[in-house]
């Protein structure tokens, strides 16, 4: 997984991460008014919402692990 669990504790709620993703995996959870990576699995490793972030709470990773998929045919 490329995209790390959003860190509740540093984030404000300000939405930018939530703007700057442009495949949609952050998302405001409904309880909390603080960002959740909803859909981690589709994460492009931009890094966009991690730049947007103004207090660090947003962690990306540069490296994706895809499942190999095999075969047996």
């Amino acid at each position: 997984m490329s995209i790390q669990p959003i860190n509740n504790e540093k984030c404000v709620g300000c939405k930018l991460c939530v703007y700057a993703c442009p495949v949609d995996v952050i998302r405001m959870g409904p309880d909390t008014e603080k960002a959740v990576a909803l859909y981690p699995e589709d994460c492009m490793c931009c890094a966009l919402c991690e730049d947007a972030c103004p207090v660090d709470a947003i962690y990306v990773s540069p490296e994706k692990y895809d499942p190999l998929m095999v075969s047996w045919r």
